[in-house]
Protein backbone atom coordinates (compact mmCIF):
# COMPACT_ATOMS: atom_id res chain seq x y z
CA UNK A 1 0.00 0.00 0.00
CA UNK A 2 1.68 3.54 -0.81
CA UNK A 3 2.52 6.17 1.76
CA UNK A 4 -0.28 8.09 0.86
CA UNK A 5 -2.73 5.61 1.81
CA UNK A 6 -1.65 4.86 5.46
CA UNK A 7 -2.06 6.30 8.23
CA UNK A 8 1.68 6.89 9.45
CA UNK A 9 1.97 8.99 12.35
CA UNK A 10 0.63 8.54 15.75
CA UNK A 11 -1.65 11.76 16.27
CA UNK A 12 -3.41 10.52 13.22
CA UNK A 13 -4.33 6.97 14.94
CA UNK A 14 -4.90 9.13 18.37
CA UNK A 15 -7.41 11.52 16.31
CA UNK A 16 -9.03 8.22 15.16
CA UNK A 17 -9.18 6.31 18.37
CA UNK A 18 -10.96 9.60 20.16
CA UNK A 19 -12.96 10.64 17.76
CA UNK A 20 -13.76 7.60 15.64
CA UNK A 21 -16.66 5.38 15.27
CA UNK A 22 -16.15 1.09 16.15
CA UNK A 23 -17.56 -1.39 14.78
CA UNK A 24 -16.46 -5.25 15.90
CA UNK A 25 -16.23 -8.54 14.71
CA UNK A 26 -14.72 -11.77 16.06
CA UNK A 27 -11.62 -11.29 13.84
CA UNK A 28 -11.35 -7.65 13.51
CA UNK A 29 -12.23 -4.08 15.28
CA UNK A 30 -12.20 -1.12 13.18
CA UNK A 31 -12.29 2.29 14.02
CA UNK A 32 -12.94 5.09 10.95
CA UNK A 33 -13.31 8.64 11.35
CA UNK A 34 -14.32 11.04 7.99
CA UNK A 35 -10.91 13.08 7.30
CA UNK A 36 -12.32 15.63 4.99
CA UNK A 37 -9.92 14.51 1.88
CA UNK A 38 -10.67 12.27 -1.22
CA UNK A 39 -8.16 10.25 0.43
CA UNK A 40 -8.90 6.98 1.68
CA UNK A 41 -5.82 6.20 4.85
CA UNK A 42 -5.51 2.97 6.27
CA UNK A 43 -4.00 1.93 9.60
CA UNK A 44 -3.49 -1.59 10.96
CA UNK A 45 -2.91 -2.69 14.80
CA UNK A 46 -1.67 -5.70 16.48
CA UNK A 47 -1.84 -5.54 20.25
CA UNK A 48 1.42 -7.31 22.27
CA UNK A 49 -1.56 -9.35 24.01
CA UNK A 50 -2.68 -10.48 20.74
CA UNK A 51 0.73 -11.62 19.58
CA UNK A 52 3.79 -11.53 21.70
CA UNK A 53 6.83 -11.80 19.43
CA UNK A 54 6.82 -8.85 16.82
CA UNK A 55 7.13 -10.74 13.95
CA UNK A 56 3.80 -12.83 14.67
CA UNK A 57 2.63 -9.06 14.79
CA UNK A 58 4.05 -7.59 11.46
CA UNK A 59 3.24 -11.13 10.05
CA UNK A 60 -0.37 -10.81 10.76
CA UNK A 61 -0.28 -6.64 9.56
CA UNK A 62 1.05 -7.96 6.30
CA UNK A 63 -1.65 -10.71 5.44
CA UNK A 64 -4.66 -8.07 6.68
CA UNK A 65 -3.02 -5.15 4.65
CA UNK A 66 -3.33 -7.75 1.35
CA UNK A 67 -6.81 -8.57 2.36
CA UNK A 68 -7.63 -4.72 2.86
CA UNK A 69 -5.98 -4.26 -1.06
CA UNK A 70 -8.74 -6.22 -2.34
CA UNK A 71 -11.46 -4.38 -1.06
CA UNK A 72 -13.42 -0.76 -2.40
CA UNK A 73 -13.49 1.29 0.28
CA UNK A 74 -15.57 4.82 0.20
CA UNK A 75 -13.21 7.94 -0.31
CA UNK A 76 -11.95 10.91 2.60
CA UNK A 77 -12.09 8.29 5.88
CA UNK A 78 -9.16 6.64 8.04
CA UNK A 79 -9.50 3.79 8.79
CA UNK A 80 -7.41 1.17 11.48
CA UNK A 81 -8.16 -2.58 11.61
CA UNK A 82 -7.57 -3.68 14.82
CA UNK A 83 -6.95 -7.33 15.12
CA UNK A 84 -8.78 -10.00 17.22
CA UNK A 85 -6.60 -13.09 18.29
CA UNK A 86 -9.05 -15.60 16.10
CA UNK A 87 -7.49 -13.40 12.92
CA UNK A 88 -3.94 -14.99 13.49
CA UNK A 89 -4.84 -18.45 13.16
CA UNK A 90 -7.74 -18.07 10.26
CA UNK A 91 -7.41 -18.47 6.35
CA UNK A 92 -7.19 -15.74 3.84
CA UNK A 93 -10.68 -16.25 2.73
CA UNK A 94 -11.88 -15.91 6.18
CA UNK A 95 -10.06 -12.78 6.50
CA UNK A 96 -11.62 -11.44 3.50
CA UNK A 97 -14.72 -12.18 4.71
CA UNK A 98 -14.72 -10.88 7.99
CA UNK A 99 -12.78 -7.60 6.64
CA UNK A 100 -15.30 -7.12 3.99
CA UNK A 101 -18.27 -7.93 6.54
CA UNK A 102 -17.46 -5.49 9.26
CA UNK A 103 -17.06 -2.53 6.71
CA UNK A 104 -20.29 -3.73 5.03
CA UNK A 105 -21.82 -3.19 8.90
CA UNK A 106 -20.26 0.44 9.08
CA UNK A 107 -21.55 1.14 5.30
CA UNK A 108 -17.53 1.56 4.06
CA UNK A 109 -17.99 -0.43 1.25
CA UNK A 110 -17.97 1.12 -2.29
CA UNK A 111 -21.29 -0.29 -3.83
CA UNK A 112 -20.86 -1.74 -7.23
CA UNK A 113 -23.75 -2.49 -9.60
Amino acid sequence: MERARRLRKGTEFDTAYSKGTVVGSSLFAIRYVHNGSTQTRWGFAVGKRIARKAVDRNRAKRRIREIARGLSVIQGVDLIVVARTPSLVATAPELFEGLRSVLRRARLLVITP
